[in-house]
């Protein structure tokens, strides 16, 4: 326990303090976890920068997306392992900081990637003979960078905020990792100005990505309503889903968690979600757009295929 005078230089994750067999066994379940959210993502980026008939708009995006899954995940994982593993709970003031800022800027990049991709939809459906022109590489390059430079300026602004926070009450952190919710229980200066500023971002943050994702999506399903042939509405709407899937996933976990605000809800019930959308949503992302994709099914196993013929030879 930090007395009041005493500057916290470590936090001690307290919410894996359970028995040697269970630490062990979540060790290997998350372990496992990781290598598939890893292998999933990593093959989906080798195969769109393989397959010449994914140099597309919209695999360009899915790749970042792809990135993005894998850096969302190590940020959380590995530290989540080596508490498990090792049994060791405590991590310093720096590497808690650090671990924060880039969860943030993850996080927030992924909400404005998903709507980047929304809006490449809406291009695609509702101006095809314009998409070529519109969608360029160089446009496409911008709107990924736009995306980053948004989530660092968000990354930046909380983090700064977050960590001037005086921690006296406590440092222990009922928690897996650095998060916001669990850190503000910990202050013992006065946050309602920080917190305000923090929300608001986060507010931000999530309301604009899904205005420019449902504002995208009303015209989209306003144009597939009005194709005639029922064939050719499912293909429309076919190419739709998967988006439509991760942002559904992705976006209501993540505002369970941050526009509820410090409301002394559960952190029992914020530690289920949280592993949910850091550790489970990156796992099922490269599923989710290859189950139900036609050209990422055709490109696996156009792929799978080359592989088996080299064996052979």
């Amino acid at each position: 326990m930090a007395e009041n005078d005493t500057v916290v230089t470590e936090f001690i994750l307290m919410a894996l303090q359970l028995s040697a067999g269970l630490q062990m066994g979540l060790f290997f379940v998350f372990l496992v976890l990781y290598f598939v959210t890893v292998g999933g993502n990593l093959g989906m980026i080798v195969l769109i920068q393989r397959d010449l008939r994914l140099q597309t708009p919209m695999y360009f995006f899915l790749r970042h997306l792809s990135f993005l899954d894998i850096c969302y995940s190590s940020v959380i994982v590995p530290q989540l392992l080596e508490t498990l593993g090792t049994r060791k709970m405590a991590i310093t003031y720096e590497r808690c900081a650090t671990q924060f800022f880039f969860f943030t800027l993850c996080a927030s990049t992924e909400c404005f990637l998903l709507a980047v991709m929304a809006y490449d939809r809406y291009m695609a459906v509702c101006n095809p003979l314009f998409y070529a022109t519109a969608m360029t590489p160089q446009t496409c390059l911008g709107l990924v960078a736009g995306a980053y430079a948004g989530a660092m300026v968000n990354a930046v602004i909380r983090t700064g905020c977050t960590f001037s926070i005086s921690f006296c009450k406590s440092n222990h952190v009922d928690f897996f990792f650095c998060d916001l919710p669990p850190l503000l229980k910990l202050a013992c200066s006065e946050t309602k100005p920080r917190e305000r500023l923090i929300y608001l971002l986060a507010f931000l943050v999530i309301t604009t990505s899904i205005s420019v994702i449902l504002i995208s999506y009303f015209f989209i399903i306003h144009a597939i309503l009005k194709i005639r042939t029922a064939g050719g509405k499912a293909k429309t709407f076919s190419t739709c889903v998967s988006h439509m899937t991760a942002v559904a996933l992705f976006f209501g976990t993540l505002m369970f968690i941050y526009l509820k605000g410090n409301m002394g809800t559960s952190l029992g019930e914020d530690k289920i979600v949280s592993v949910f959308y850091t550790v489970v949503i990156p796992m099922l992302n490269p599923m989710i757009y290859s189950l139900r994709n036609k050209e990422v099914k055709e490109a696996l196993k156009k792929t799978l295929n080359r592989i088996k013929v080299s064996q052979v030879q």
